[in-house]
């Protein structure tokens, strides 16, 4: 198997070696294949291919972190095609929340999806996906 080196907080390595003890992993590198695997298959729905899909996608950022406000704002225009609604709003004293709603296909929405998580300093990014067909698959 080969080995990856990856770069990461310390306070996030030890959150990793405190979950892999708690949850009977091996050790770190277990616990990051494992979410590796989640989130590679996390699009990957074939009952969700070909359909028109609706998302809402929840993301929480601290109010002082770099540029994150206006990064949002560029994928919103970026995506403008799939993009339904955004909305802003400040929760706490130092977090600011995104939301988006998306309208599109499979492929679209992963893809806004990916970009938003690619942002650097996002705490969290949450999602959810639902058909908004009959259930039929139709060619794209």
């Amino acid at each position: 198997m080969p080995i990856v080196s990856v770069s990461m907080p310390e306070t996030l390595v030890e959150r990793l070696d405190q979950f892999a003890e708690e949850h009977g992993y091996s050790g770190r590198s277990e616990v990051i294949r494992d979410a590796g695997r989640d989130l590679l298959d996390e699009f990957d729905d074939e009952s969700l291919e070909g359909r028109r899909l609706l998302a809402t996608v929840t993301v929480l950022f601290e109010y002082q972190a770099g540029s994150i406000e206006s990064e949002m704002m560029e994928i919103r225009h970026a995506f403008d095609d799939v993009v339904e609604s955004n909305f802003h709003t400040h929760v706490g004293d130092n977090f600011c929340l995104e939301l988006f709603v998306l309208d599109g296909s499979l492929d679209a929405i992963s893809t806004v999806v990916g970009s938003i998580r690619a942002t650097q300093d996002i705490q969290t990014v949450s999602y959810s996906v639902l058909p908004m067909d009959d259930g039929q698959v139709r060619p794209e």
